[in-house]
């Protein structure tokens, strides 16, 4: 029987949302402690398997490293795990008795949850262990370079969570994925927010949902070497987070700037950590296996080693080559290098001095306009902090990997694998994506002021405690003496003008 695989996946779609929906409803009747134990089965059982998916995702996807990814796996099941512990992000969060203010958090409901093939698992197991800590119900369209792994790590965190309470339905994932399919899950009626981590692709889709939107945007951005910089070690962070997992991390360095004056020494620190600089040809010979002469990408090349990235491009590099650096002037539409390339290769720029510096990375930064983290290699405090006002972009990293400073791993900015991108329109937050992104805030007013009489001024009362009914009652007296002015008022009102 021939069946239409579109009308399967939108029917799928609205039977996932609607079983989400209804499961979330007894979700959110939860307690934090309750969501918590959930949260800590789910990740240990994954957490179990965590090399089982690194293999399965390297394999499938043909991107990036089986060791990088099963380090992404153990930061989810751990770092993120153990910074989860403690946070409470339903029920009551904060009571001030003193002002008579309390916040209660309130799960939003159904989130449809996208993930990129570069990091499949690591950031399933992310999204799906924030969206239980916030009492929320997911369902995840798998990414179609990466279902069986994507498929695999859920199944084992259904199997974990059904054990110990979690509502069948809270957790899902759609079997026969088609783009329209996708975008009936994301603009179902059951769903409450769309959470797309570096799809790209579906970015649009997912913006005309009309859906609240998390957007986990993608790189292209540069770091800068300032000249009072520790230039080896700055050069040491460059490489080892350009060249983890091949260079597909998305807020990894896309490019490098380069103060002239130690120019010299940067360069040759590149090399001596295992960089080749290409020749024009040899940059124009590389930059046609990633696009097409129309500007189109081309598939297969991302992730993938310096040496094999070298090798089919036609040009020799030296063993144990692990990063390749094309030489650049200008950011121009015209040149691939100004563009994203998740791939163990840098564009380098170089610059008379930190205000043309700057310039240039505001340039690369608005380029595509989605790049999400900037770096910054720096002994000057009034430089950095000029480059924290005036750059458009979500996070600032100073004296960093960014690969690693923005996930969180070696700065203490939230760990996660879902980085909001940087760009106003392009998802409702720049933060690192945490349960607390997955909730609203409920905000509770005592009545701590009333109204004493009747000419507009608000009066406080005297040793007023929040949580009286009603904040009291007013003495009969002064009722009376109320009556009595509203009357005189009504009568000058209905007197005749002289």
């Amino acid at each position: 029987m021939i069946v239409d695989k579109d009308l399967l996946s939108i029917q799928q779609a609205r039977i996932l949302a609607e079983n989400a929906f209804e499961a979330q409803k007894r979700l959110a009747a939860f307690s934090q402690e309750k969501l918590d134990v959930i949260v800590e089965h789910m990740a240990d059982e994954v957490e179990k398997h965590a090399e089982e998916l690194a293999a399965l995702s390297h394999e499938e996807t043909d991107c990036g490293n089986r060791r990088d990814k099963l380090r992404k796996n153990l930061f989810v099941c751990r770092d993120i795990r153990l910074r989860l512990r403690g946070m409470r992000c339903v029920g009551v969060l904060r009571e001030d008795p003193v002002n008579g203010i309390a916040e209660i958090g309130v799960p939003l409901g159904v989130i449809a949850a996208l993930c990129p093939a570069t990091s499949p698992v690591s950031s399933t197991i992310s999204t799906a262990l924030l969206a239980v800590k916030a009492g929320n119900a997911v369902v995840f369209s798998p990414h179609p370079c990466a279902t069986a792994s994507m498929k695999r790590a859920l199944d084992i965190m259904i199997a974990a969570a059904a054990e110990h309470g979690l509502p069948e339905g809270c957790l899902s994932y759609m079997d026969a994925v088609t783009k329209s399919g996708t975008v009936e899950l994301m603009r179902h009626p059951a769903t409450a927010l769309v959470m797309v981590t570096a799809v790209r692709g579906m970015f649009r889709a997912a913006r005309e949902a009309g859906k609240p939107l998390i957007y986990g945007g993608t790189g292209n951005g540069p770091a800068f070497i300032e000249r009072t910089a520790n230039i080896r070690q700055a050069v040491r962070d460059i490489v080892i987070s350009k060249t983890f997992d091949n260079g597909v991390a998305p807020s990894a360095e896309q490019a490098v700037v380069v103060d002239a004056c130690v120019e010299r020494e940067v360069r040759t620190a590149f090399l001596e950590n295992g960089a080749h600089f290409m020749s024009e040809a040899e940059s124009h010979a590389l930059a046609a296996l990633f696009f097409q002469p129309d500007g189109r990408r081309k598939k297969g090349v991302i992730g993938l080693p310096a040496e094999t990235l070298a090798r089919r491009a036609g040009f020799c590099v030296p063993e144990q080559t692990s990063l390749l650096i094309a030489e650049r002037k200008y950011v121009c539409d015209e040149d691939p290098y100004a563009r994203e390339l998740l791939s163990p290769v840098l564009a380098y720029y170089v610059e008379d001095d930190w205000l043309h510096a700057c310039e240039k990375c505001i340039e690369l930064l608005l380029h595509e306009r989605n790049a999400h983290t900037l770096v910054i290699h720096s002994g000057d405090e009034a430089v950095i902090r000029q480059f924290a006002l005036k750059k458009p972009v979500a996070r600032l990293l100073v004296n960093t990997p960014a690969a690693f400073g923005g996930m969180g791993v070696t700065t203490n900015l939230f760990p996660a694998m879902t980085l909001g991108s940087g760009v106003a329109g392009y998802g409702f937050t720049s933060d690192n994506v945490s349960p607390m992104n997955l909730v609203y805030i409920r905000k509770v007013g005592y009545g701590v002021r009333r109204l004493e009489n009747l000419d507009g001024e608000a009066r406080p009362v005297p040793n007023f405690a929040p949580g009286t009914a009603g904040g009291g009652s007013i003495p009969s007296e002064k009722i009376r003496a109320l009556q009595s002015v509203l009357h005189e008022v009504i009568r000058a009102m209905d007197s005749p003008t002289t």
